[in-house]
């Protein structure tokens, strides 16, 4: 297990350190394409799989991965609100799934052989996940395990319900329309 920390001031290096697993922690300056990368680089499977802190793998992540014929793809996402917010964003996430959009937060995997053919991920300042995606979903035929996957609705919930929506939505639609991701990023920082 490796955990790639980009200098956070949160203590998630210090409690990845002390963690019962006793993962590898790498410093690794720059955003959060940089630190997948030297993540990925230093692996030791043939599978990658990419978790963001503030998510969970289901219990039995293992086994359906080790299940799978496919070369890519996540796991079905549940946030962790029992409010009706997070559980109408976890719907969305399920319907944009099945059009083969879907974020890092629902822990993207990959063979270690296709994310080098894909280059692995691009260092934007934002949308990386996307643009990672947007390559493994053209690259070959991905599997949406079921899990799910959980992860946190706090970033979402402190939007609120309507601006959450509408910034995302602006946001994949400008990217799509090909506004440069440094563009995005000033608009995704004035937001939040």
């Amino acid at each position: 297990m490796l955990v790639a920390d980009g200098g956070s001031a949160d203590g998630t290096a210090e409690r990845a350190r002390a963690h019962g697993n006793a993962p590898r922690v790498l410093s690794v300056p720059g955003g959060r394409a940089a630190q997948l990368n030297a993540a990925a680089s230093v692996a030791s499977g043939d599978l990658l799989v990419f978790l963001h802190a503030d998510s969970r793998l289901p219990l039995d992540a293992h086994a359906l991965l080790a299940r799978t014929r496919a070369a890519g793809g996540n796991f079905a996402l549940r946030f962790d609100g029992a409010d009706r917010f997070s559980r109408l964003l976890g719907a969305v996430y399920a319907v944009q799934r099945r059009f083969g959009l879907y974020y890092g937060d629902s822990t993207v995997w990959c063979t270690r052989e296709l994310f080098a053919e894909l280059g692995g991920y691009r260092e934007l300042p934002i949308m990386d996940d996307y643009d990672f995606v947007r390559r493994l979903e053209r690259a070959t035929r991905t599997a949406c395990l079921p899990g799910p996957a959980i992860t946190s609705s706090r970033r979402w919930l402190a939007l609120g319900v309507p601006r959450a929506f509408l910034v995302w939505t602006v946001i994949r639609w400008l990217y799509l329309a090909g506004v440069s991701p440094a563009r995005l990023a000033g608009l995704y920082r004035r937001v939040r």
